[in-house]
């Protein structure tokens, strides 16, 4: 009954993080109103879509990391099922890597600002202008904001976006979040892989593990730290996201200390026979 309970735990986990794809992909179609508002173009995609594409690569990496170290027999990763879980895993890698260019490209265009000259923004109201709000999220410039920008006010790259200091900084300092928190993910998900290869190959030695250990403990430690950042700066869709996926780290760390325990206690009772 407990393992039914955990297995469906395991599995909600995975499905709510299946459904970010869509809540990211929302958020993203509504700040393309105001960024690339024209026709976009193949290199812009990953700097628009970066969180869509990012989560949906995670996803898939997720559920094909649960086929083989939990669903699948080792026996059976083998031959054509082995080099095509490698293929789209590989493709995973390829999808991540390029959504964190599109986390790099949104730091860049945050600093890439010029001060407007403008001193009274509400005569720019018929401009086709909007502002930020915090990172990825843009209103129209109004009659019922534009009195907000008051200060310096800085114009984003070559969009008609404008952005009060304090708003720059706070989204200056959520974009690094963002880097850094890929960074590390991608870094557990090589430790991860290493461990899963070497497991298939019957080396994945205890004292492997011990090592591998340390190494994801400081790099879980810097994901809850984001996860914390994200949660004072109040974004929660992005606090939630995170929490959803160290559970389900949780779960796939399970799984490879279980598999790897199983083997080496089904290799000593043979030893001993």
């Amino acid at each position: 009954m407990r393992r039914r309970a955990f297995t469906g735990v395991k599995y909600l986990v995975y499905a709510l993080l299946s459904f970010n794809i869509y809540m990211f992909l929302q958020d993203e179609m509504q700040a393309l109103e105001y960024t690339f508002s024209g026709a976009i173009e193949p290199g812009q995609v990953i700097q628009a879509f970066s969180a869509t594409i990012d989560t949906a690569a995670w996803v898939l990496l997720l559920l094909l990391f649960e086929l083989e170290t939990s669903v699948l027999d080792d026996s059976r990763i083998t031959g054509t099922l082995k080099w095509a879980l490698h293929g789209v895993r590989g493709f995973c890698y390829l999808a991540i890597g390029y959504a964190f260019t599109g986390y790099y490209a949104e730091l860049l265009t945050l600093y890439d600002t010029a001060a407007f000259p403008a001193t009274e923004f509400c005569q720019l109201l018929h401009g086709g202008y909007s502002m930020m709000l915090e990172i990825d999220t843009y209103v129209p410039l109004d009659s019922s904001n534009c009195a907000s920008l008051v200060g310096n006010v800085s114009r984003l790259g070559d969009f008609d976006v404008l952005a009060t200091q304090d708003v720059l900084h706070s989204a200056r300092w959520l974009a690094w979040t963002d880097i850094i928190n890929s960074a590390a993910w991608i870094l557990v998900v090589i430790v991860l892989e290493i461990e899963v290869r070497l497991q298939l190959r019957g080396k994945l030695s205890d004292q492997i593990m011990s090592l591998s250990k340390y190494v994801k403990v400081v790099l879980y430690t810097v994901l809850f730290a984001a996860a914390l950042y994200w949660g004072y700066a109040g974004n929660f869709i992005d606090v939630w996201d995170a929490s959803l996926w160290l559970f389900a780290f949780i779960f796939i760390e399970m799984n490879v200390f279980e598999w790897q325990y199983e083997t080496t206690h089904d290799a000593r009772a043979a030893d001993v026979e």
